[in-house]
């Protein structure tokens, strides 16, 4: 069979290709990026802008092609509020429409693709399953939110399709919204948390969001929708305290009134000076805790690494650039 990885040259795609080609796949990678990684040698890399149906027509998709959609525009770089809009919805909502129109027109029938936990808004129920009530809070989780309400047309339409709905995804290679905390930490600055850091925090890691899409493959295809993030994710104030002592810090951690704090941002985001992006911060202090149980159940997925260790190992790449050296393909850094 042969797997088209959209997006490919991306954070899961870059893992997940390797996977496919070790199970004695064949490969396509489509993407506008090339990163000439090592295990590109043994795929067909396909320049390919997900904006442009022309772009993806000249793919040449086959009806027993296996699809994945890994393309993406994510909350880092920071948007003012009068571009969030054109910023997301071009790749994110018409890229995936481009996609699905594309396979319709060939025949192919099988769709992993990933969206996000954003797409649920403020908590209501806790821990979130599934079935928790979506109200996104901006235009990232709007834009993937009406991409499942277009999967549910093809699904009618006789396509399968299943649909990922990752925490804030880590990995080697992309530190995103860490950086600011980590400039923080090695300048031995208070660390600001909204709220008092009781609540917990949930990452999950880019090797762990691979694993599930081979899986979805490999179960063929439910037409189903699954949380991705860490177990037993630990409180924010645990999280960064053992951050700033694996990092030899001083930092000591800051709690702060969440309310004004959120209140604050609100007026810097008013006046396009946006210091984090509302979809970030305004659940920063909630219990957004994804419940992981379905993947396990129906996909046999079980996330295999720890916020703490996602975290420090994160940092320590990190470091590892600011000090001029490489660190290994294995450890994990943040989207």
């Amino acid at each position: 069979m042969r797997h088209v990885i959209f997006g490919g040259d991306g954070f899961v795609g870059r893992h997940l290709a390797p996977k496919l080609l070790a199970d004695g796949e064949e490969v396509v990678v489509a993407d506008v990026a090339n990163s000439h990684l090592p295990h590109y040698r043994d795929v067909r890399h396909v320049h390919c802008d997900v904006t442009d149906p022309a772009s993806i027509a000249a793919l040449g998709l086959k009806p027993d092609d296996m699809v994945y959609n890994l393309s993406a525009k994510m909350l880092s770089p920071i948007q003012v509020r009068a571009r969030r809009h054109d910023f997301f919805f071009p790749v994110n909502y018409h890229g995936t429409e481009n996609i699905m129109l594309a396979m319709d027109k060939a025949g192919a029938a099988n769709l992993v693709h990933f969206t996000t936990d954003m797409i649920y808004g403020h908590t209501v129920v806790h821990p979130m399953t599934e079935e928790h009530p979506v109200a996104p809070l901006g235009e990232y989780g709007l834009s993937k939110l009406k991409t499942e309400e277009l999967a549910a047309i093809w699904r009618e339409r006789g396509m399968n399709i299943a649909l990922f709905r990752p925490r804030l995804i880590i990995g080697p290679g992309r530190l995103g919204i860490l950086e600011k905390l980590f400039k923080l930490i090695d300048w031995n600055l208070p660390v600001p948390m909204i709220g008092s850091g009781k609540n917990p925090y949930q990452f999950i890691s880019v090797f762990d969001c691979a694993d599930a899409a081979r899986l979805a493959w490999k179960a063929g295809v439910p037409n189903e929708a699954y949380n991705l993030g860490s177990l037993n994710p630990p409180p924010v104030r645990k999280l960064l305290g053992d951050l700033i002592r694996h990092a030899g810090s001083r930092s000591l951690l800051l709690p702060t009134p969440g309310w004004a704090v959120k209140r604050t941002l609100d007026l810097f985001d008013l006046m396009n000076m946006p210091i984090m992006d509302p979809e970030q911060y305004l659940i920063a202090d909630e219990v957004c805790v994804l419940d992981v149980s379905k993947g396990k159940r129906e996909l046999g997925w079980v996330p295999q690494y720890r916020d703490e260790d996602m975290l420090n190992a994160a940092y320590s790449e990190y470091r590892a650039g600011k000090d001029g050296h490489a660190v290994a393909a294995h450890q994990i850094a943040a989207e």
